[in-house]
């Protein structure tokens, strides 16, 4: 009661309390855009003044995800999704500033040719009928309206999809009309195919000076690097180096393994139900087929071929695993067989079409008259198939089927070929149909076995899981004051070095699958030589961030590769040129020590000298060259040239160069999809967000 009093009489305070509490949750929500997500943010991305939502992003992720199955990461979903509202949000503002839509025409017309094998939208002779689509719009509107919005919701987004499919192919139609060749551009092709030149030159190579008396500084690297920053953007990237401790199963846990597989022998040659058996003590499901050798991993098929029948192989180890298998039927079977069929369908088969009408009971009185028939005539059976098979991959081969090994057919179809003997004709129920059976050929008959098959994982026990985690954890701890590298050698743990790491990478080599590594990495709380413990499938790994590029460009020792050779070159250039006082190639020939040399047929298409390498520039710089003349000193891709012309072929004019604009046609309509996307992209000012989510 005392406190309840206390309450009462600080009632007004407690009240002003409570509300300063609600309006400063109030303002948290509108500063912080009522978000939990990383920075207060709500978009994926912002691309040109258009956001990307987070919640519309990541259930598009999850619908791609289900498609790709259980087994493909989110960052492969992630990553088809970007691509795809990238080009949405980019072609939707082209499709604004041009005033482009697509009409209800032509999205009608694009429905019925994209549904027009569809048999739910065919009328009785199995053509498109807008009346049966209209037809299942309609009964989808009514579901929706009662609740289920899934058939109408699929819909409608396949109705969206082929409109922007419209837009986009109007759209790129547009950008092809725009770059459609003409025959001035036709006539100058013809020229560059056909117009030759012959020449006589001189290389004076670069490596004429050799690599060591040409010195290259950072600084000059740097320079390089900003006059040609477009070329050495980069992204943010992360060094980092890892070891890792795996919980694999040791001796003792291998050992205990082997000894609980073996207490398996004797209950195992006790039983007579294996399907039974197998399924509750081993970690695979039995199996009911006939082995041959060949079906039989190579470790074991020599001795289990050999086997006295109830007889036991094993325990016997193989990879993570022991196992032990029992022979427990013998018989002679063929490897390969030929057959061919004849199918007949019935209504309420699953697989059958939904034109099948005739009853299970009048399939099977068919299929009888056709057995009777292929009986006592073998040779109409492929006539017999081509009149009444409903297979269409085969009716016109006479329902042949091939060779095919025992265990490829469904198990029935398969049960009769290897069962019986060559010249068999029968009938089969599959799930197919009923099939009227004709064994032409068996091969290689041999043994075949039947098993039972025990495996068991070796699995690591607790204790050793206990003991992996101690080590793990202990070397973490000595690394906030060691060492990482001396310590990972004391404890003979392999020290893996990760380079060039991106923000939305997720596979770590040797580690596979892992965004918290590159999330830690990336964090802008983790600093250089800060080390963290993470979890993986098979124990642990401890990581240490070695190294963070921020945006940028490639450093001067990133870049030195491509640029040093560039620079050196430029300079070993301007060594020969300022070596060189001569006017004459002969001369300079002399000077220089090298040979004067001849070139014929060269085009401007194919700028290839013979002795000389591929030299665009120079046989550019010849072609605008008079006959009788010689150039100036050339800085070429491989050398100093210099190049006398002897003559100049001009390839005669034609009345029409309507095959060279073609040419020129079918090497730019390929690419215009992903260079005028990435033509906009380039263009585009993205705020990309996704590593905050990912």
């Amino acid at each position: 009661m005392a406190i309840l009093n206390n309450i009462r009489k600080r009632g007004i305070f407690l009240i002003i309390i409570i509300a300063m509490a609600l309006f400063a949750f109030v303002l948290s929500g509108v500063f912080g855009n009522g978000s939990n997500s990383p920075k207060g943010e709500s978009n994926i991305a912002t691309v040109n003044d258009v956001d990307i939502t987070r919640e519309d992003f990541m259930q598009k992720v999850e619908g791609v995800q289900r498609s790709l199955g259980p087994n493909n990461a989110t960052n492969q979903a992630m990553n088809i999704v970007w691509e795809r509202e990238l080009r949405r949000v980019l072609l939707e503002e082209q499709y604004l500033a041009l005033g482009l839509t697509a009409e209800r025409a032509q999205i009608s017309n694009a429905l019925s040719v994209s549904l027009a094998n569809n048999p739910t939208f065919q009328n009785e002779i199995g053509v498109f009928s807008e009346m049966k689509m209209q037809k299942y719009i309609a009964n989808a509107k009514i579901a929706a309206d009662a609740g289920d919005r899934q058939a109408y919701q699929a819909w409608i987004d396949f109705e969206q999809s082929t409109a922007n499919t419209i837009l986009e192919n109007n759209y790129y139609n547009l950008v092809k009309g725009g770059l459609i060749t003409t025959l001035v551009d036709g006539e100058q092709e013809h020229h560059f195919q056909n117009d030759k030149i012959n020449i006589n030159f001189i290389q004076i190579p670069y490596s004429k000076i050799a690599d060591e008396d040409v010195t290259i500084t950072d600084a000059e690297i740097e320079t390089y690097v900003r006059s040609h920053a477009k070329d050495f953007e980069v992204d943010p990237q992360v060094d980092i180096q890892y070891v890792s401790y795996n919980e694999d199963p040791s001796q003792e846990d291998i050992d205990a393994a082997k000894d609980d597989t073996s207490k398996l022998i004797d209950p195992l040659a006790k039983t007579t139900d294996y399907e039974e058996f197998v399924n509750a003590n081993s970690e695979i499901t039995y199996t009911d087929r006939w082995y041959l050798k060949n079906d039989l991993p190579v470790l074991i098929a020599d001795d289990v071929m050999v086997l006295e029948l109830n007889a036991i192989h094993g325990p016997y180890k193989d990879g993570g695993t022991y196992n032990l298998v029992k022979v427990f039927e013998k018989r002679q079977m063929a490897d390969s067989a030929k057959a061919r069929h004849i199918l007949i369908r019935y209504q309420g088969l699953s697989t059958a079409p939904q034109d099948v009408v005739r009853s299970k009971e009048d399939a099977r009185k068919l299929a009888d008259s056709i057995l009777s028939v292929a009986k006592k005539d073998r040779s109409k059976f492929e006539s017999l198939a081509a009149d009444f098979s409903e297979d269409l991959s085969n009716k016109d081969k006479g329902g042949d089927l091939g060779y095919f090994g025992p265990g490829r057919m469904v198990p029935e179809f398969n049960n009769f070929v290897f069962d019986n003997n060559a010249g068999d004709i029968g009938v089969v129920e599959t799930d197919f149909g009923i099939h009227i059976v004709d064994i032409e050929e068996l091969k290689n008959i041999q043994d075949a076995i039947k098993l039972a098959s025990i495996v068991k994982s070796i699995q690591a026990s607790e204790k050793t899981i206990n003991d992996v985690f101690s080590k793990a954890s202990k070397f973490e701890l000595a690394t906030k004051e060691g060492d990482f590298n001396e310590l990972a050698n004391e404890n003979g743990a392999t020290v893996k070095p990760v380079n060039k790491i991106g923000e939305l990478d997720a596979t770590i080599p040797g580690v596979g699958n892992n965004r918290s590594i590159v999330s830690w990495a990336f964090n802008e709380d983790t600093k250089i030589g800060d080390v963290k413990r993470f979890n993986i499938t098979n124990g642990y790994v401890i990581a240490q961030l070695t190294r963070r590029n921020p945006k940028g460009l490639l450093s001067i020792a990133e870049s030195s590769t491509t640029v040093t050779p560039i620079l050196r070159n430029e300079k070993k250039a301007k060594m020969i040129r300022e070596s060189i006082t001569a006017t004459e190639i002969i001369e300079v020939a002399k000077n220089q020590n090298v040979t004067v040399k001849s070139a014929s047929a060269l085009t401007m298409s194919s700028p290839t000298i013979a002795g000389g390498g591929t030299e665009p520039k120079v046989v550019g710089v010849a072609f605008g060259t008079k006959v009788g003349e010689t150039t100036k000193l050339i800085d070429g891709v491989n050398g100093v040239y210099m190049v006398k012309v002897l003559s100049i072929n001009i390839a005669p004019s034609l009345d029409n160069y309507s095959s060279f604009a073609n040419q020129l046609n079918a090497q730019v309509t390929p690419t215009v999809r992903s260079k005028v996307f990435d033509a906009l992209k380039n263009a585009a000012d993205i705020e990309d967000n996704r590593a905050d989510f990912y």
